[in-house]
C-alpha cells in the first residue's frame, strides 16, 4: 500500500510518496482552499500511484474533523470531505502532531514546534494527543506563542528569546512529566544549544508521521 503524505504549510504544500525520497511542493498562502489544494496535489502527483492519503493541517483537528479555519490559508476547510473528493481513504491530523508522530521514539514525548506560533503535541506510549498549549497565558497577559513564536522572536531579539524558549521548555516538560522534548519548526535552527533532555526535530519527520498514521497508532 502506497501512502501520499501532504504537509500543508503557510508558504508551501509539500508532498511525498511512501518509499520515495523526493519531495514535491507548490505554493500555498491566503488563497489556498481545499479545492485548490487538491487541484495542486493532482497536478503535482499525476505520475504517482497511491492507495491512501495522510494530511497534516495547520490547525486543530479532532477525530479526523477540522475544528477551525486556518489563519494563513483560504476558507472552506471545516466540513470538507477529503476522502470523497480524492476517492481514497484519508487520515487528517494537525501538522505539528504529524511531525511529532514521525519524531517519536517511545515513552512520554513532548513536541514543541517553534515557528509562526507554537505547535504542541504529547505522545504517551504511542497515543498521540494534539494540544493547543500555545494560546495559554504565560507572562504579562501574553500567551506562550506570543513569546516563543515569530512575534516574540522579533519583539525580544534572539538572546532574550532563547532564554524564554529554555524556560518554556522546562515548564512544559515538567508539567507533562515528559521523558524528552523534541523541538521542531523552522526557528529551532536559531538555538545554538538545546535545553536539557531535548533533541532537534526535522521537517521531513512529518512525512514519516504521515506514514505511521496507517500503522495502527491511536491518534484520535
Amino acid at each position: 500500500m502506497h501512502t501520499l503524505v501532504i504537509d500543508i504549510g503557510g508558504t508551501n504544500v509539500k508532498m511525498r510518496l511512501s518509499g520515495q525520497d523526493e519531495v514535491r511542493r507548490f505554493p500555498s498562502g491566503h488563497d489556498l482552499t481545499p479545492t485548490s489544494l487538491l487541484e495542486g496535489v493532482r497536478e503535482s502527483t499525476k505520475d504517482w500511484n497511491y492507495d491512501r492519503v495522510s494530511i497534516g493541517y495547520p490547525g486543530p483537528v479532532l477525530k479526523e474533523k477540522i475544528l477551525l479555519e486556518p489563519v494563513n490559508l483560504g476558507k472552506g476547510w471545516i466540513g470538507f470531505d477529503f476522502s470523497a473528493a480524492l476517492g481514497k481513504p484519508v487520515h487528517i491530523i494537525n501538522d505539528a502532531a504529524m511531525q511529532a508522530l514521525g519524531s517519536y521514539e517511545g515513552g512520554r514525548m513532548l513536541f514543541l514546534g517553534l515557528g509562526t506560533g507554537l505547535g504542541t503535541t504529547l505522545i504517551v506510549d504511542g497515543v498521540v494527543a494534539p494540544m493547543e498549549l500555545g494560546h495559554l497565558p504565560y507572562k504579562k497577559g501574553r500567551s506562550f506563542e506570543d513569546y516563543v513564536g515569530n512575534a516574540g522572536l522579533l519583539r525580544l531579539g534572539k538572546k532574550k528569546w532563547r532564554t524564554i524558549v529554555a524556560d518554556v521548555v522546562e515548564r512544559l516538560k515538567n508539567a507533562f512529566v515528559a521523558d524528552y522534548v523534541v523541538l521542531g519548526g523552522g526557528n529551532v535552527k536559531k538555538l545554538p544549544a538545546l535545553p536539557p533532555d531535548c533533541r532537534a526535530g526535522c521537517n521531513s519527520h512529518a512525512f514519516v508521521g504521515g506514514e505511521r498514521l496507517w500503522e495502527g497508532t491511536n491518534s484520535r
